[in-house]
């Protein structure tokens, strides 16, 4: 019986026949669910004298740059969606791959050069869920075949998977996609005041979207095909904790009002902000205690030093810690503290 409702779940995948949030996948390699070796493409890794291909690389989460930590071996970088293999090349290796969209939604970028971003050239769709904005990401297109403004359905077709961007090559050629919230409508005013280089994406600068674990979401969605993006995001593992004055703006829960942990106020002492590992928002509660600044009010110990634990946004040990530069900067983007 069990066997049979994944099957008919995969089924839906597979055809379309979606309810209104459960996400398609958006090229015809649909191996996560069954072999994810299959699925996800290869990182190359030279780690203790010894170079592999592990397929793991292309999962989400903290799964790259392996490094000894005392006994233990910690992952260092994150990696913020899920590259998909291509299943079809022609006689010169090209991937002819198509991608489509993830579910319905309003493409609102198709970045029109290839080498601004590591990314290379890619497409971004606006999905309106439960009166929230989601965002799915497709990277390292060879071609974008969308148009900013175009409205699409779930599979229709945006481009061809490819190996734009830096540090991949036709070996390697894969979709990267994710599904993310937006952080902030000041998103320029920010990086100009972070970064000397220029912004060449806009709001859809990679910086300004955090993204879910697309891929927990995927396979939770087989046993649960109701399940929302909002639920996912909700049920995420806590990581950190940050306080932030009351006067922020926290643009961030008029897009998520249900990031909310309590009663709404217009103007409390502080507004603390639990975190994920790679810092995607969890709750929001006012708090009646000021802070000045931005300041780290808890963090889980995981017996590894923060700013590997929490991509660097949070620095120390054990059950204490406080924001790095790049986390404060980090933390001001989504509070709207700036």
């Amino acid at each position: 019986m069990i066997r049979l409702a994944l099957s008919l779940s995969l089924l839906s995948v597979l055809t379309g026949a979606l309810p209104a949030q459960q996400l398609r996948l958006p090229t015809a390699n649909h191996a996560l669910f069954e072999a994810p070796p299959d699925f996800f493409q290869f990182v190359d890794r030279d780690f203790d004298g010894a170079k592999t291909t592990p397929w793991e690389g292309g999962q989400f989460g903290f799964v790259r740059d392996p490094r000894h930590i005392g006994s233990r071996i910690a992952y260092a970088r994150f990696h913020e969606g899920l590259d998909i293999k291509p299943l079809q090349r022609d006689a010169r290796g090209n991937p002819q791959d198509e991608v489509g969209a993830i579910a319905d939604g309003v493409v609102v970028y198709a970045a029109a050069a290839a080498g601004l971003s590591n990314y290379g050239r890619y497409v971004v769709v606006r999905h309106d869920w439960g009166g929230s904005p989601y965002f799915s990401l497709y990277a390292h297109l060879a071609a974008a075949h969308v148009s900013v403004g175009q409205k699409v359905r779930a599979g229709t077709t945006l481009g061809i998977l490819g190996y734009t961007g830096s540090g991949i090559d036709q070996r390697r050629a894969h979709l990267h996609v994710e599904l993310n919230l937006f952080l902030s409508s000041r998103f320029e005013a920010w990086h100009n005041a972070s970064f000397p280089t220029p912004n060449h994406h806009g709001l859809y600068n990679g910086l300004n979207l955090i993204g879910l674990d697309l891929q927990t979401l995927y396979l939770a969605q087989q046993k649960n095909p109701g399940l929302t993006a909002a639920s996912a995001v909700r049920a995420t593992e806590s990581s950190y904790r940050v306080a932030v004055p009351g006067d922020a703006e926290m643009e961030i829960l008029k897009n998520y009002p249900w990031l909310l942990d309590g009663p709404r106020q217009s103007k409390p002492a502080s507004w603390e902000v639990t975190f994920s590992r790679w810092g995607l928002p969890l709750a929001v509660k006012a708090s009646s205690t000021a802070v000045a600044a931005p300041a780290v009010t808890w963090v889980k110990d995981s017996g590894l030093p923060h700013y590997l634990y929490t991509r660097g946004c949070v620095t120390g040990s054990g059950s204490t810690g406080k924001l790095t530069a790049e986390g404060l900067r980090f933390v001001k983007l989504v509070c709207g503290w700036f």
